[in-house]
């Protein structure tokens, strides 16, 4: 099995290339790197294949040392000749090569006479005009330069996948609206439903190709055209982020979507599987392999990617659990959970209303709930101590139970609004009412909004004691993340997992983009002490209820089942559930 990808491969060989070109070798030497890597890139066989069995000699321009350097650094992950060349060159150097327009050369102009190691440093001397001064370069360039700079700035890092969803998915329904399109879909990252995506990737079967890239880079989200080809093309959004598009014929597209939809992990693992039966997987078939040992055995016909889950001996993998995370080893022993869908839920929890710092009424709430269908609706606004977010004192808390009692009057039988807060966790672990006042709720959501800066230790403990009271149902936000914008606070989410086991306290999954939280790789941990979950929008106005969709993606990806997911439960049974952990009420 291989430690990196033919992607990985690529890229390792362009970055040897440039670092080569830095430090002024032979021209044919560095060719040679450049050559490999293009070869490499247009290859469409079974690249693993090549590398175990010794064979990359086999494809044009690839000698014996360079066989051996690719070789080494798939297999093992790493490359020592590499690393002592890139040791050779300032780290941030490397920042510059993401410039458009910025090649080796005059990267090694600007480090030899100007000393720029950094982009922070190019920008000052592009605005201080030293680079226009330079020979070869002149203010049209330096003024390029920055604008490539700039450019860099909006658009670096990440995205997170709430926020660009909804333009992806327009663009999608639309391409497969096109007449010529058999077959669409998203993959990537994204359809594995990431909480951050570096860039969406299209997939298209058709005969026409050209009709569909045409389409692709004309769209009215697309604000740069990067690249435009007839079966491959790449844009930038007006959203910032990158969108590539590949077109394939129907009978790649299996092939195809399973690879492009990753992870690579994943794939190394499916691609191990058919080697071990005689066969070659690549992104675009599943075909024999001509140089295994022992006669391979026949292909079933392969119409979708189930087809080609069940050649290799596998139940079908559903897109989010393919993170080589034991899905394979569950798939070949028919124990994948059947997961959750969108149409499992009821209800939900954590909303806000204009009684404290949403944007909609409590009218509006429950009607926007209604609309979508949903059974039951938590208003859960913000306690005392949030005072940013008007929090509620006890007697305006208790003055929305009594309202909402009389709206559920009115929407008896089909509908019910639960009267709840999302209540401030103290530093020391008490909250921010008395238990006679969260006694008169129906339900109750934990949070820590502040003192993110204690020790490990004492936030555990401090979040422990928060549950440990009786009238706490379920645990807000677990670990305080902002996706892209601020870290967990230090936290043991294992003992807090068994604490809230121990005490049949409910965690949330919190599906606003920017928290995406209890992170997915911790639901199965959680899943196995039997801690349930509630898929929560925290919406602060109606249109923040479609937040579930995004939860429910997340859901998956923790392997949670309708059975683990506590708002799945429908009007009937939910208020016996939410009722299970609490004392006899004195009111």
């Amino acid at each position: 099995m291989l430690k990196k990808s033919k992607d990985d491969v690529v890229e390792l060989l362009e970055s040897i290339a440039r670092l080569l070109e830095l430090k002024g070798e032979n021209v044919f030497k560095i060719r040679a790197y450049t050559n490999t890597a293009r070869s490499l890139e247009t290859f469409s066989g079974d690249f693993a294949a090549l590398v175990l069995e010794k064979r990359l000699g086999e494809i044009g321009g690839i000698g014996t040392a360079l066989e051996d350097k690719i070789t080494e650094f798939a297999t093992t992950g790493d490359l020592p000749y590499f690393n002592k060349l890139k040791a050779e060159f300032p780290e941030t150097l490397f920042d510059l090569f993401e410039l458009q327009g910025l090649g080796p050369k005059k990267i090694k102009v600007l480090w030899e006479t100007l000393n720029i190691t950094t982009v922070e440093a190019l920008e000052a001397a592009c605005n201080y005009g030293r680079v226009a001064d330079l020979k070869g370069f002149g203010a049209k360039t330096a003024a390029n330069i920055l604008t490539s700079i700039h450019a860099r700035n909006q658009y670096a890092g990440a995205f997170r996948f709430g926020d660009i969803a909804a333009g992806a998915e327009v663009m999608l329904e639309q391409i497969k609206e096109l007449e010529p399109v058999l077959q669409a879909s998203l993959a990537g990252s994204y359809r594995r439903r990431k909480e951050i995506v570096r860039d969406l990737d299209f997939l298209v079967s058709t005969r026409e190709p050209a009709v569909v890239s045409d389409f692709f880079v004309s769209h009215s989200l697309v604000e740069t055209v990067l690249a435009h080809g007839a079966t491959k093309s790449s844009v930038r959004l007006k959203n910032g982020i990158q969108a590539d598009l590949r077109v394939v014929t129907p009978e790649q597209y299996p092939s195809a979507l399973n690879y492009f939809t990753g992870s690579k992990e994943h794939n190394i693992a499916l691609r191990s599987r058919a080697l071990s039966r005689g066969w070659t997987l690549n992104e675009y078939r599943l075909g024999p392999d001509e140089k295994a040992k022992n006669t391979p055995d026949p292909i079933p016909p392969i119409h979708c990617e189930a087809d080609l889950y069940r050649a290799l001996g596998l139940d079908y993998i559903e897109p989010e659990l393919r993170e080589d995370r034991g899905e394979i080893a569950a798939a070949a022993e028919h124990r994948l959970p059947n997961l959750l869908k969108l149409e499992n839920l009821r209800g939900t929890f954590h909303n806000h209303t204009t009684s404290s710092d949403g944007k909609n009424t409590l009218e509006e709430m429950a009607a926007a709930a209604q609309e979508l269908g949903l059974q039951y609706l938590g208003i859960s606004d913000h306690s005392v101590s949030s005072f940013q977010a008007h929090g509620l004192d006890a007697a305006r808390l208790l003055a929305q139970g009594a309202r909402i009692k009389e709206l559920n009057e009115e929407y008896a039988p089909d509908f019910r609004l639960f009267a709840g807060v999302e209540c401030d966790i103290h530093k020391d672990g008490t909250l921010d009412y008395p238990d006679e006042i969260l006694s008169q709720l129906d339900y109750v959501v934990a949070s820590v909004h502040s003192s993110f800066n204690q020790s490990q230790a004492e936030m555990t403990a401090r979040i422990i004691r928060a549950i440990s009271n009786p009238y706490v149902t379920m645990l807000g936000h677990l670990t305080g993340r902002l996706l892209l914008g601020r870290d967990s606070y230090a936290l043991d989410i294992p003992a807090v997992i068994d604490a809230a086991a121990s005490t049949n306290t409910v965690i949330e999954l919190n599906s606003n983009p920017r928290r995406m939280e209890l992170d997915w790789r911790w639901w199965p941990l959680a899943k196995e002490k039997g801690v349930k979950c509630s898929i929560n929008p925290d919406a602060h106005g109606i249109a923040q209820l479609q937040y579930l969709w995004c939860g429910v993606g997340i859901a998956r990806k923790g392997w949670l089942t309708a059975d683990d997911v506590i708002n799945t439960l429908p009007l009937g049974k939910i208020e016996k559930a939410l009722a299970k952990k609490l004392p006899p009420s004195p009111h």
